[in-house]
């Protein structure tokens, strides 16, 4: 057994504990509306009336836009009265029709009569579908001169101004309206990670957090809602879309924003200082404290990692206490002087393990860098 010559080495160590660890993968994502829609309108006409100011919130069906009614008020005008001229000549031959028949079942009229009779009442009742039909495609055109919102959102800038002449075919529209509550998020994620995400999802939705531009602030929260069908071959990634509630409007479309996925969280893991876990030719060790005055090299096997803790998978257990500091003058069954004791006080969370990277959804986007399971604890 060696000793460190010297006396005993001052130290600080801290106790092994337990929490439940959630294991995220990070990343870049670009925020997209859940629905955008160029707002056209369906008939040609003159607009006379714009009825929404730019950046206003309206719901589905709100009126933006009226456009003159006048000559589409006038076909569905011609189309009432076309019914009307033929439900009435539906009603005349009706009576001819019941005059003729009981002429001809006493004798006193032709059969061929009454049945030609018959005839020009299916007739009139055809005209009579007919004409309710061009009122209704009347009716419709009419309501087109109204341009409603397809569904509630926000509107952008006004295309187009009162007293233009718009057509159906205008590319620009009138307005765009852009759905933002709630609201979508792409990213792209390692296809070596599919099937982690998967597992994760057969027990059910996975959480996903947007953060702010300095990767701790949590602007909102929502839920992964597809995984797409298909590898995309040329980066080796999978993309995914994440929803958001948005309540605050703090995303908005087209924003770069750094994204966490949770996919598991360990059960009461074995958690240490990322310090502590040391390296050496047989893998990571971490040094034991043995009855407050020695150390003990006790092998270990490192899970996920950060910069601030480590789950050790197996060669610790709780209520071990593992050396943070000194390690240049340790060796396995060195005397030691506790100087600090850290990792017992009450109130410190559970630790957020960044698994890996999520890379990025955009061209140009820079992902961020964080250690992984198998990297490096320290040096020896």
């Amino acid at each position: 057994m060696r000793r460190s010559g010297g006396g005993a080495v001052p130290v600080i160590v801290e106790a092994v504990k337990h929490a439940d660890v959630p294991v995220y993968l990070d990343g870049l994502g670009t925020i997209r509306a859940l629905n955008t829609a160029v707002v056209r309108p369906r008939v040609d006409g003159l607009m006379t009336k714009v009825l929404f100011h730019e950046g206003q919130d309206v719901e589905e069906g709100y009126v933006l836009a009226e456009l003159d009614s006048r000559t589409y008020q006038a076909q569905l005008d011609q189309a009432t009265a076309k019914l009307a001229q033929d439900q009435a000549q539906l009603a005349n031959a009706k009576l001819d029709l019941d005059r003729y028949e009981r002429l001809a079942a006493t004798n006193a009229g032709s059969k061929q009569q009454a049945d030609t009779q018959k005839a020009m009442v299916a007739q009139f009742e055809a005209l009579v579908k007919a004409d309710q039909a061009a009122i209704d495609n009347a009716q419709t055109y009419l309501d087109y001169t109204k341009v409603t919102a397809p569904f509630a959102g926000r509107t952008g800038l006004r295309q187009v101004d009162v007293g233009n002449l718009v057509h159906t075919s205008d590319s620009q529209g009138i307005v765009v309206i852009t759905q933002l509550k709630p609201i979508s998020m792409l990213f792209n994620v390692p296809q070596q990670q599919l099937q982690q995400i998967n597992d994760g999802l057969a027990q059910g939705p996975l959480a996903v957090d947007a953060l702010s531009s300095d990767g701790s602030t949590v602007i909102d929260q929502g839920r992964l809602t597809v995984v797409d069908n298909q590898i995309d071959q040329s980066t080796g990634t999978v993309r995914m879309k994440a929803e958001f509630p948005n309540n605050e409007l703090k995303l908005w479309p087209g924003e770069f924003v750094n994204v966490r996925l949770r996919i598991q969280t360990l059960k009461q893991a074995v958690i240490v200082p990322t310090g502590a876990v040391q390296r050496g030719p047989n893998g990571a060790f971490v040094y034991l404290l043995v009855d407050d005055k020695s150390v003990s090299m006790r092998p270990v096997t490192v899970g996920v990692q950060d910069e601030i803790e480590t789950v050790v998978t197996n060669g610790l257990s709780e209520g071990d206490r593992v050396v943070t500091t000194g390690f240049t003058r340790l060796a396995d069954g060195s005397e030691v002087s506790v100087q600090s004791e850290t990792g017992t006080q009450s109130g410190s969370g559970p630790p957020q393990i960044e698994h890996k990277d999520i890379r990025p959804t955009n061209e140009g986007g820079e992902h961020h860098h964080h250690r992984h399971a198998d990297s490096d604890g320290g040096g020896q």
